[in-house]
């Protein structure tokens, strides 16, 4: 969502494959269209039929993808962008820095 302040992070996901990302994101357009407008819909019908193909392909090939729709004046995007990580070593026995105890987590608005 774009506002006076510029773009806004409202939610995030981690997804484990391209295939769950890409699921994830059809399920959220799915979910939505309903109470979209017309215009909006039909975008969004549009990429579950098709843009969702090139949006697989894309990720399986490791690169980011974004899927939009516009509906009035708020434009909704969702961004996949693929994270490859190292698997740690296993810490199962180690001691947690003292540090690691300390952590509060931040209330949420």
């Amino acid at each position: 969502m774009i506002s006076a302040q510029g773009p806004a992070l409202r939610a995030s996901f981690d997804a484990y494959s391209p295939p769950q990302a890409d699921r994830w994101v059809a399920v959220a357009l799915r979910t939505i269209s309903p109470a979209l407008d017309p215009e909006a819909s039909d975008e969004a019908w549009a990429w579950l039929y098709q843009g969702r193909i090139t949006t697989r392909h894309a990720l399986l090939r490791a690169e980011p993808c974004t899927v939009s729709v516009t509906h009035s004046n708020t434009r909704i995007t969702w961004t996949i962008r693929p994270a490859i990580f190292l698997p740690l070593t296993n810490q199962q026995d180690a001691e947690l820095p003292a540090c690691a105890h300390a952590f509060k987590p931040q209330p949420t608005d």
